[in-house]
């Protein structure tokens, strides 16, 4: 059984969509999607340096659109995985990647919800000085405990060993000096505090903006960052992708019901590297692939053909 991945924010990397927009209809695609958010999704994805597609503003509708133009290539109808049953997920902003994969949002629909997303959520950061770090190791109890008792939150429950805390620097600068037993706090060059109360101006703009898109049902499986659950309503995948701005991104449940439910192989979207890394602690023996050019999608249709998908 295969799943496809759709990345979050960090993965990117300068000039990561220039193979990609080789091909003309790619590049009108992109076009068309800047054209509907105002941003200049081409130029970022090709031109622009770390520190601009660092900004979460700019991040998050580049990697849905650029996390779309690979999953249009490689589910095509005609294409061996185009009509296969699958399993999608995807990681923060990536999962309205995944709704969209999964028939929930228009293509259209996932890009606007992540521009606005990423510009509220940019704006939150700036409201007060908060950020984030990564806790590897340690028992997970203990590293929860210790994160409470920083007066920071959970943000991220990656699995495979890995915590991301995340609250006000304070907080974050106090567990850094105090870590759990046997683990490494790593600060991470964030602008704030995702995933916690801090971004409950974000959310609010998102609801707004949400209640004027139209969803389906998903018509491939579909598991929730809220709790890895599989997500059979639309109008609740989109009200979960809401409320996962304020809420932990539960990555490790993710992973749990991939491998309690047979899932032996997995292709990462681009920018691709993060999940399948995840993925290869976490799920022993599962096979990955890392679709991050147009080339890489040959590898992902041997991975379907030798998983038996035709």
């Amino acid at each position: 059984m295969l799943a496809i991945l759709a990345p979050g924010q960090g993965s990117q990397k300068p000039g990561f969509l220039s193979p990609w927009i080789e091909e003309p209809s790619a590049d009108a695609r992109l076009r068309e999607w800047s054209d509907l958010i105002g941003l200049d999704l081409v130029r970022l994805g090709t031109e622009a340096d770390q520190d601009e597609i660092t900004d979460t503003a700019n991040t998050q509708p580049l990697l849905v659109a650029a996390g779309l133009l690979a999953a249009e290539r490689l589910l095509a109808e005609g294409t061996a995985l185009g009509s296969a049953d699958l399993t999608v997920a995807g990681h923060s902003v990536g999962e309205l990647t995944a709704l969209a994969i999964s028939g929930v949002l228009s293509p259209e629909a996932a890009v606007r919800l992540a521009a606005v997303r990423g510009r509220e959520m940019a704006a939150a950061c700036n409201i007060e000085p908060t950020t984030m770090a990564a806790v590897l190791g340690g028992v997970e109890d203990e590293v929860l405990a210790a994160i409470e008792s920083a007066g920071a939150w959970p943000a991220n429950r990656n699995g495979a060993g890995q915590i991301v805390a995340a609250g006000p620097v304070a907080a974050i600068q106090k567990l850094a000096q105090q870590p759990p037993e046997k683990a490494r706090v790593i600060p991470l060059k964030v602008a704030g505090a995702f995933h916690t109360p801090h971004m409950a101006p974000a959310q609010e703009a998102l609801e707004a903006v949400a209640a004027e898109i139209e969803v389906a049902d998903p018509v491939r499986t579909l598991l929730s960052n809220k709790d890895g659950r599989p997500v059979t309503s639309g109008t609740t995948a989109l009200q979960q992708i809401v409320a996962q701005v304020t809420s932990p991104v539960r990555w490790d449940a993710c992973m749990s019901t991939l491998g309690a439910s047979g899932v032996t192989a997995v292709i990462e979207l681009p920018p691709a590297g993060t999940l399948t890394g995840l993925a290869k602690r976490a799920l022993k023996g599962v096979e990955r692939v890392n679709v991050n050019t147009p080339e890489d999608l040959a590898a992902a249709a041997e991975l379907a053909a030798n998983e038996g998908v035709e």
